[in-house]
């Protein structure tokens, strides 16, 4: 060590001491609120320009420069993230050698080295593989919440936001994507280097850029080029969906810019498709990211998957203007981005569907994902407190995503939309291109409505759970008992439609629950003759609504009568919530479930009752009660499937089906429909219909389970799905050895590391027909758990509890994990209410289908 060198270390080592000493250890585990606030108030016009040299082999490190421009006020050390310690190759400020020490993830300048003023701190490094996602011959980045400092040094808060440029060197041949526009590209000795203009200000979670072998496909709408880039091998599907893929990023665009009044912020507009993406899109400006399967859908397709591909190509152009425009100032204010661009894509749907009831389709959307969180123990509030960002990715789930749009389109009635439309509007202007926060919005919306928005919002946003609301029948009039289950006084006001059916017509009573008791008035001597009352016929009401005993009796036997499919969903949901309390029981349910799915009802109804119908069969009919139905509802629902009069349809009752299949002659069936010996009239069994089928023979026919899935294997020609083919054969293997193997495998992190195959495969070891034998892998399921968080992305641990659990409804289950639970008293609460949350319905179907032991005499 030179003598410079030494001096500086001695510096920095007491300029570090004397920090500790003056307050708070800023540079502690993860990124804490007080160290983002301290950062936030001390820098500014920050600049990243950012070179990293990917080599072609995976396994060879990727090298990494960074010139980091910032404006600094104020002493002190500064404290950058980067959680790859020993991957810093040197360190230097304004042109001189500075040192530096990692410590908790983060990489520490002394004051002496970084004084305050306009600084320029350039670095060498490797970069860390995490958040990469390289794959043989492709890689994309994905940093949200807060991994963009496991790839380089930075600070990786929300409220820093910066502008990036890029540098990319690749093997040439390779096509490269980020999100500014490529400004030059040379190429040289088998390598190609590509420059990126600068971007507009965004954070380090948007900073992307995916490279590799893609095809690249090019459009123009409305004057703006559109490039799509993918890997999808099958020229004919590409070609069936490329056209409406384009169409619909372009009327998500003209819609919002139309809305609120800005023009696109960003320039060019790229996005890849990205084969078995973790998450179903992801909103770099500039370089969106998809799950390739989303958007490239079989001739099969339903009209749910129709619709799912439009509702998440309409999200994340939203996202354009709500997150990336303007961005959340911490991770606490994480779901105002989701709500927004859930809540627009909704409206932005709409007029690409004419044919579509909207409302059903919100209602089927949004109300059963969110009542499945906040019905449970572990239900959490939209807004969630956040002291360090190393928990923001607990804070994603059915409540910011389902839930939320729910609560703003309740916020839309009581203020009307004109006034909220001219709160978005100012809200955007005022902060593009920088960040706000909740109280900056709900500060917008006051000053448009009488409504106290911060009185509703302290109910809706920052308390967890739901009402419940018993409806009381007396005479002429209705009484809504609104209650808090958590005994603590809440009362949600909100506004929702009264319907009484009478000689089969509705009468509607619009009424606004503000108040322990309200009551409703039905026309004068009405009351006699109303059969069934709704107090949410127009699906816009939110909580546990338990219906009178007259109107329950009336559901299940009439419920396919109502006059229209809104009411029918309604009252559908309504008979589910109170089938999970107790209130009903399964057996009428799937009866009423096979009632509704109908080739003639309305098709997303149909499709909502056959889910909840292999529910009921699965998890909360008994093994007796399966063996006794499992004949007649094949029968029907192959019936159904022959007289189906759409592709969609049709693809609707052959999933439900395949799902229940379990006799003898339906598993002959279904490997003549694998095999070919087989045909329906007007449906095309795509190559994902095949292997679905393979492995779902797999699982029912263990003699025949390896040579089906061999001759599967060759079949599949796209190499990205027969890569996945391999990773999820092994847990449908009819050898318990190589299940076990598979499982053990999985405490590897770089084996969990393609979560949308492991979330798949795990389905597959707990298929209910092997729930007895994948017992014995829920504990070490849970065991991981922590550590699958630890290293997963956002919606991993989720997922990872979804497919472990998502096979089992006994009791022999449900104390496993009642047992994990009693057992760690001390586990991180946001972690454990996601355990709650999936663990809900096996508590619920432990008790359900498995009736209590007669009294002992």
């Amino acid at each position: 060590m030179s003598r410079l060198s030494l001096a500086l270390a001695v510096l920095f080592l007491g300029a570090v001491s004397a920090a500790a000493q003056d307050g708070p250890d800023l540079s502690g585990p993860g990124i804490s609120l007080d160290l983002a606030r301290h950062r936030a108030a001390t820098l500014s016009d920050l600049r990243y320009r950012l070179a990293f040299r990917v080599p072609s082999a995976r396994d060879s490190a990727i090298h990494g420069e960074l010139a980091l421009g910032l404006t600094r006020r104020g002493d002190g050390p500064l404290i950058l993230d980067f959680a790859a310690p020993g991957r810093v190759l040197s360190v230097r400020v304004d042109g001189a050698p500075a040192p530096f020490r990692h410590e908790h993830g983060h990489l520490v300048l002394p004051a002496q080295a970084v004084a305050a003023g306009r600084r320029e701190i350039a670095m060498t490094f490797i970069a860390g593989d995490g958040p990469l996602n390289r794959r043989e011959d492709f890689l994309y980045t994905l940093f949200v919440p807060d991994r963009a400092h496991e790839a380089f040094p930075g600070f990786d808060q929300p409220d820093l936001k910066a502008r990036f440029t890029l540098e990319l060197t690749v093997p040439a041949g390779w096509t490269v994507v980020a999100n500014g526009a490529e400004r030059s590209r040379s190429e040289v000795d088998g390598v190609a280097v590509h420059r990126f203009a600068e971007t507009e200000p965004i954070p380090t979670y948007l900073f992307s850029f995916a490279t590799g072998r893609f095809d690249v496909e090019e459009a123009v709408r409305d004057g703006r080029p559109l490039r799509l880039l993918h890997r999808e091998t099958d020229r004919a599907k590409l070609e069936r969906n490329r056209e409406t893929i384009f169409d619909l990023h372009a009327a998500a665009l003209r819609w919002l810019e139309e809305y609120t009044g800005i023009p696109y912020p960003f320039g060019k507009f790229d996005f890849v498709a990205i084969p078995s993406f973790q998450y179903g899109g992801m909103e770099h400006p500039g370089a969106i990211l998809y799950r390739a399967e989303g958007l490239f859908l079989d001739e099969t397709a339903t009209r749910n998957e129709e619709l799912g591909r439009a509702s998440v190509i309409a999200h994340e152009t939203a996202h354009m203007w709500f997150g990336d425009l303007v961005t959340m100032t911490w991770f606490d204010d994480v779901w105002m981005k989701e709500v927004f661009a859930n809540f627009m894509a909704a409206k932005i749907v709409n007029p690409s569907f004419p044919d579509i009831d909207h409302e059903l389709r919100f209602l089927l959307a949004h109300y059963p994902a969110a009542y499945s969180v906040d019905r449970t123990a572990g239900a959490n509030p939209i807004r969630q407190p956040l002291e360090n960002l190393v928990d923001a990715g607990s804070l994603y789930g059915a409540i910011i995503y389902q839930k939320a749009p729910i609560v703003m389109r309740q916020l839309e009635r009581l203020t009307g939309e004109a006034p909220m439309r001219r709160a978005l509007r100012g809200y955007l202007a005022r902060h593009a291109l920088g960040n706000a926060g909740w109280p900056a919005l709900v500060e917008a919306l006051d000053a448009v409505t009488p409504l106290d928005v911060r009185a509703w919002s302290r109910v809706w946003i920052e308390e967890a759970g739901r009402p419940t609301i018993v409806v009381e029948r007396a005479g002429d009039s209705v009484a809504l008992r609104q209650h808090d289950p958590r005994g603590r006084g809440v009362l949600w006001p909100q506004r929702t439609m009264v319907r009484a059916l009478a000689d089969r017509e509705w009468l509607d009573r619009p009424v606004t629950l503000d108040a322990a008791v309200t009551r409703v008035a039905l026309p004068s001597g009405a009351g006699h003759g109303v059969q069934i009352v709704l107090p949410n016929g127009d699906g816009l009401g939110y909580g546990l609504f338990l219906l009178d005993e007259n109107t329950t009796a009336s559901l299940l036997r009439d419920l396919p009568l109502l006059p229209d499919a809104l009411g029918r969903a309604a009252g559908w949901i309504a008979l589910w919530e109170m089938m999970l309390e107790g209130r009903v029981a399964p057996a009428p349910m799937l009866e009423l479930a096979l009632a509704l799915s109908t080739p003639d009802e309305d098709e997303l109804l149909a499709q909502e009752a056959l889910g909840d119908l292999s529910a009921l069969f699965w998890r909360y009919s008994s093994p007796r009660e399966r063996a006794r139905n499992a004949a007649r509802i094949e029968a029907i629902l192959w019936d159904r499937l022959e007289a189906a009069g759409s592709p969609s349809r049709k693809a609707a009752f052959l999933n439900a089906w395949r799902s229940m299949a379990t006799t003898p002659p339906a598993v002959d069936r279904m490997r003549r429909l694998w095999s070919g010996d087989l045909e329906v009239e007007g449906l095309h069994l795509s190559e994902r219909d095949l292997t679905t089928l393979a492995l779902q023979l797999a699982i029912r026919d263990p003699a025949g389970a390896d040579a089906t899935l061999d001759t599967q294997r060759i079949r599949i020609e796209n190499p990205d799905r027969a890569a996945r083919f391999d990773f999820i054969r092994p847990a449908a293997s009819p050898d318990a050895a190589v299940r076990d193997a598979f499982f053990a495998s999985l405490a590897r992190p770089e084996n969990r590391s393609r979560e949308e195959w492991v979330a798949a495969a795990l389905g597959y070891l707990h298929h209910p027909l092997r729930a007895e034998s994948s017992l014995r892998y829920i504990r070490p399921s849970l065991d991981l758990l922590e550590e699958v968080a630890a290293t997963g992305d956002i919606f991993f641990p989720t997922r990872w509890l979804a497919a472990t659990l998502g096979g089992h409804a006994t009791p022999v289950a449900a104390a496993i994990v009642r047992g994990f639970i009693d057992q760690r008293p001390d586990y991180p609460p946001r972690l454990m209410g996601k355990l709650l949350q999936e663990a809900d319905p096996l508590f619920r179907a432990a008790r359900i289908s498995e009736p209590p032991e007669p009294p002992r005499r």
